[in-house]
């Protein structure tokens, strides 16, 4: 027990030092004050992953297709503005993409990319709205391992990533992600639209292997940098390549299930009478979605509306 008070008594007095070396200008933005927020709503999406297939168990599953399309398009639209905004305001403080150290300063560009850095954590609180619309569809084999790591890490460490590093070389892997959630979720808006979309989505597999390949540039960059001694925190570098190496292999597991596995016979069958276009393949979307016909369940009884 005596262990127990000591270990505990060290994190915080270590917390507290952290806090001397924070970002300052972020303070007193919303949500940043203090991880109470973040890791709140953390419990909250983890609570949910328990309580929400279980208060679907005897329900009918919400199509929610309306919800849908809004949600996407939306997510779209903030992602776009982000990726915008690191690029327009990186280039013009004559950012580095091989090493740019973080600058703390008020300067009008540096608070520029540090805003569309804390929209960017925000966006991943929002992205949990991924799992809760799957679950109210009843969607539950597409909360996967994968899907839930993804979500839930992603609004802490960037969390951290606001507090401590918000600009430098942080900018290069929420500029890449965000550019490639704006195809992810466009993709997601387009499935949603119906089972006309299906001739358009022939290119659903590319957004996985896109995303693989971000993970390998987010590690031979951090690599490159800390190989080079480039002043940016070398806790964040080697966290980026940690992090990295672990949606490599979820993802890669995730890609050789989802193309190169061969199918049986019996989802091969399924997958024929599947219409609304919409198997999931990124993101963390582990198997392809449940087989509906115009937007109803196979069993008996309609779904719930909106």
């Amino acid at each position: 027990m005596e262990a127990v008070v000591h270990l505990v008594n060290d994190t915080v007095e270590f917390y507290k030092w952290g806090l001397t070396i924070a970002d300052k200008r972020v303070e007193s933005w919303p949500m940043m004050s203090s991880p109470i927020p973040t890791l709140a709503i953390s419990c909250l999406y983890l609570l949910f992953l328990w309580a929400g297939p279980r208060y679907m168990q005897d329900r009918q599953p919400y199509i929610l297709r309306k919800t849908l399309i809004v949600y996407n398009f939306s997510m779209v639209v903030l992602n776009f503005y982000i990726a915008k905004e690191l690029l327009l305001a990186s280039r013009s403080a004559g950012y580095s993409y091989l090493c740019q150290p973080v600058s703390y300063s008020n300067d009008v560009n540096e608070v520029r990319i540090a805003s569309a850095l804390w929209w960017y954590y925000i966006s991943k609180g929002v992205e949990f709205l991924d799992t809760v619309f799957f679950i109210l569809r009843k969607k539950f084999t597409q909360v996967s391992f994968l899907h839930v790591y993804h979500h839930c890490t992603m609004f802490i460490l960037w969390w951290i990533g606001m507090k401590w590093v918000p600009g430098g070389q942080s900018f290069f892997g929420a500029t890449i992600n965000s550019s490639i959630h704006v195809l992810m979720y466009g993709y997601y808006g387009l499935a949603a639209l119906g089972p006309l979309m299906q001739k358009y989505l022939w290119w659903k597999k590319y957004l996985t292997i896109i995303q693989m390949i971000q993970f390998h540039v987010t590690i031979g960059h951090a690599g490159y940098s800390l190989y080079t001694g480039c002043q940016f925190p070398a806790w964040m570098q080697w966290a980026l390549i940690g992090y990295a190496v672990t949606f490599i292999v979820l993802f890669a597991n995730f890609y050789y299930h989802a193309y190169r596995r061969k199918p049986s016979s019996s989802s091969q069958k399924a997958s024929k009478h599947a219409t609304n276009g919409s198997s999931a393949l990124a993101n963390g979307h582990g198997k392809a979605e449940e087989p509906e016909e115009n937007g109803k369940r196979q069993k008996k009884g309609r779904a719930k509306k909106e």
